[in-house]
């Protein structure tokens, strides 16, 4: 099955491996169609972005003491038991044996010394809990500040020509009102041209959504309720300016794609 004309079944495959989830075969498979086709590529790279953007809302913080605490008791009561370990294979190999008692007394040794480890772990992170909730606390509030002012995208759409050639990757993020476009494909309009947006509704005549400058990113601001409910978006060639949103395009339409809504 060509996944390049199943744009949600892309979509989510294209997530699936941007986040590591996709694995074996299929990993294998999909990176061979993303060799071939831009689409396929275009797609990875818009979820490989988002999921590192989320990784960067993560602050950065210092260790609570506790926990050098813990590691450090924790590698206390592994030497233990490898010392523990060493003297049973000793009294295995020795010439002489050992009595019962020593290895009782080496078992009862080992053990102590973890209980005590985790006694000393569990005292110390309870006088650390007061600490240890505030800063959480502060981190939670600094999160939601970042969260609120990262991009939120919730529809994705990769546009192509007739070939299936992806041209352009657009993405939109209703909480800033911000639609954003990336030329992936090699198009460029002359001097005395403009490509221009458009939201192909199922019902009524095609809307503008706006004139496309020359850059290679470019942003342009849009409500919800201009893509909701709008499967299709598509790209036509007009004169330098854009036309009316009334009259429709004029002329070409050159790229088209479906406008998907990401649920997760």
């Amino acid at each position: 099955m060509n996944i390049t004309q199943h744009p949600e079944l892309l979509q989510r495959l294209a997530a699936s491996y941007a986040l590591g989830t996709l694995r074996g075969g299929a990993r294998r498979r999909f990176e061979s169609l993303a060799r071939e086709h831009a689409s396929v590529r275009a797609a990875a790279l818009v979820w490989q972005t988002h999921w590192s953007g989320l990784a960067e809302l993560q602050p950065g913080s210092t260790p609570d003491p506790a926990v050098w605490v813990r590691i450090h008791n924790l590698v206390q009561a592994d030497k233990a038991l490898h010392a523990m370990a060493a003297a049973r294979m000793e009294r295995t190999a020795g010439p002489e044996p050992v009595g019962w008692w020593r290895t009782l007394w080496v078992w009862r040794g080992a053990a102590l010394a973890g209980a005590v480890a985790t006694l000393a772990a569990v005292v110390v992170g309870l006088q650390a809990h007061g600490g240890l909730q505030a800063t959480t606390s502060a981190q939670i509030a600094a999160l939601q500040q970042q969260l609120q002012a990262t991009p939120q995208i919730q529809y994705v759409a990769v546009l192509a020509d007739d070939k299936a050639d992806a041209s352009m990757l657009v993405t939109f993020d209703p909480t800033n009102h911000k639609l954003v476009l990336q030329r992936v494909g090699g198009f460029r309009e002359g001097a005395n041209q403009s490509l221009q947006l458009w939201a192909l509704p199922p019902v009524g005549g095609p809307r503008s959504l706006g004139v496309l400058g020359h850059e290679k990113l470019l942003t342009l601001t849009a409500g919800e309720r201009d893509v909701q409910q709008v499967p299709t978006l598509a790209i036509s060639l007009e004169p330098k300016g854009g036309v009316p949103s009334e009259t429709g395009p004029t002329g070409p339409v050159l790229f088209k794609g479906a406008l998907i809504q990401r649920v997760l």
